[in-house]
This record gives structure tokens, C-alpha cells and sequence, in this order.
């Protein structure tokens, strides 16, 4: 999941790429990140929302940063389930930003033995 996620976040970067590509590959590195987090803690889930709403319990990420993954979530389900796509650059912005933090907060969880 964290290369997934590394993977993911770097190609965000790649110059060319429409805002709707990089805006689905922050989305599934902040989907990746946040799981791998749930994981550490023992817990699975199927649901993409519940992953990122135990963001606030599972890397101490306030709860207006997961708001903002929570607008992502549905930005991503009309673009995938209803075929409409438009991504406002400040969330896209503001959705790598928070993939960054979480991130580095995943990383620095320390491994279980």
C-alpha cells in the first residue's frame, strides 16, 4: 500500500497530466496512505469513507483535513460511477497537500514487533 501510495503521489508531479488524472492518482494515494494507517492498527474496512474517517483516530488527522478528503470521495464517485468530472484546482491543491501530510505521518509509525 505504500508504494501504491508512493507510486501514486509521484506521478501527481508529472508535467502534462490533465487535472482530473492527477487529481484521481492524489486520491488513490491518499486512499492507500490512509488504509495502510487503519492496517497498522489492526483493522480492515471496505469502505473508502470509513477509511478516511478514522484518519482523525488512526494518525490524529483533524477532522476539517479529512472533510476535505470527504468532498474528494464524492468529487471521485461522480467522476466514476456518474461519468461527471470537474475538479476545482484549489481542492486539488489542497487534496495533495493533505496526501503529503499523511504521508509522513503513515511513515513515521513506528513498525509493530
Amino acid at each position: 500500500m505504500l508504494r501504491a501510495g508512493d507510486n501514486k503521489l509521484k506521478d501527481v508531479a508529472i508535467s502534462g497530466l490533465s487535472e482530473d488524472s492527477r487529481f484521481m492518482l492524489a486520491y488513490g494515494a491518499a486512499y492507500s496512505f490512509s488504509l495502510a494507517a487503519l492496517r497498522w492498527h489492526g483493522y480492515r474496512s471496505d469502505s473508502r469513507y470509513l477509511v478516511f474517517q478514522c484518519l482523525q483516530h488512526t494518525l490524529g488527522l483533524d477532522k476539517a483535513k479529512w472533510r476535505i478528503l470527504d468532498k474528494c470521495h464524492n468529487a471521485r464517485n461522480l467522476a466514476e460511477y456518474e461519468g461527471h468530472m470537474d475538479i476545482n484546482p484549489q481542492l486539488l491543491k489542497e487534496l495533495i497537500s493533505i496526501t503529503d501530510e499523511i504521508q509522513g505521518l503513515v511513515k513515521s509509525l513506528k513498525p509493530k514487533e
